[in-house]
């Protein structure tokens, strides 16, 4: 997913010409906006954090791209592709060294298993949508 601040920026095609250029097919693609509801079902599992409030107000604060990709390792290629979550820590080429703002505002979100993967691509899509 791209968040809403790297919409904001300026940097969808941008960050999808960095995804596809590195080799990820895209299997869907949606610009939407989430509401306060479907931010916090979508990270419910961060309801217990103290951050769970800010971020899902953040995430429904403006416009999303929400994406399936494919590519063989494709969670733990896209991690890579990502960089840390902090900005300040991620590697040189990457997404989040590129174009977040800051730990809290990271441009992106990865999943983090082909678990994840496949809840959270049900979440924004449905069969019919995906290619």
């Amino acid at each position: 997913m791209i968040k809403p601040e790297a919409v904001a920026a300026g940097n969808m095609g941008k960050i999808l010409d960095m995804i596809i250029d590195s080799g990820f097919k895209v299997i869907a693609l949606k610009y939407t906006r989430l509401s306060r509801q479907e931010a916090g079902t979508f990270y419910a599992v961060h309801k217990e954090r103290p951050f769970y409030g800010e971020l899902v107000e953040y995430m429904a604060s403006g416009p999303i791209v929400a994406a399936i990709l494919e590519k063989e390792n494709a969670v733990p290629a896209f991690r890579e592709l990502i960089g840390a979550t902090d900005p300040a820590q991620a590697a040189e080429g990457t997404i989040r060294k590129r174009f977040a703002e800051s730990k809290a505002k990271n441009a992106v979100h990865g999943s983090d298993s082909d678990e994840n993967a496949a809840i959270e691509g049900a979440f924004f899509f449905s069969g019919r949508e995906q290619f």
